[in-house]
């Protein structure tokens, strides 16, 4: 006999849960808005920019250099995180300084970061660095 831990041994549904939660379920725009922002954060180098941006205002050669990629894949992948409002940034002349758009993305990377350093050591080191 195989159990299936992900599933109920029977078919039960509990009315009363069903109807609170129900009642406080996302809406369909709702729920695309919040899949397409983690969407975006699902890039390896968006999470870079985003975790240099949480220290300082960088600019796009920064950045580049900071992440080891091209201006112009930088320049790309900060139109992405733009577009979700996730960075914003400042006209200096000729230069760009983009910083995070809100304590929001703050928020939410330190709590990822929370959440895999209970299985990964190394990411308990990058916690220590922004607290």
């Amino acid at each position: 006999m195989v159990i299936d831990f992900d599933r109920c041994g029977v078919n039960c549904i509990h009315e009363d849960a069903v109807a609170e939660v129900s009642q406080k379920m996302l809406s369909g725009e709702e729920a695309q808005s919040l899949a397409d922002t983690f969407k975006t954060l699902a890039d390896p180098n968006r999470v870079k920019i985003i975790f240099a941006l949480m220290h300082r205002e960088l600019c796009v050669c920064d950045l580049a250099a900071v992440i080891g990629a091209s201006d112009s894949a930088v320049s790309h992948q900060l139109r992405m995180l733009r577009t979700q409002k996730l960075v914003k940034f400042r006209r200096d002349g000729k230069i760009l300084y983009y910083s995070l758009a809100d304590d929001h993305i703050d928020i939410l990377f330190k709590q990822g970061l929370e959440h895999i350093s209970h299985s990964k050591e190394w990411a308990a080191k990058f916690l220590e660095l922004i607290r």
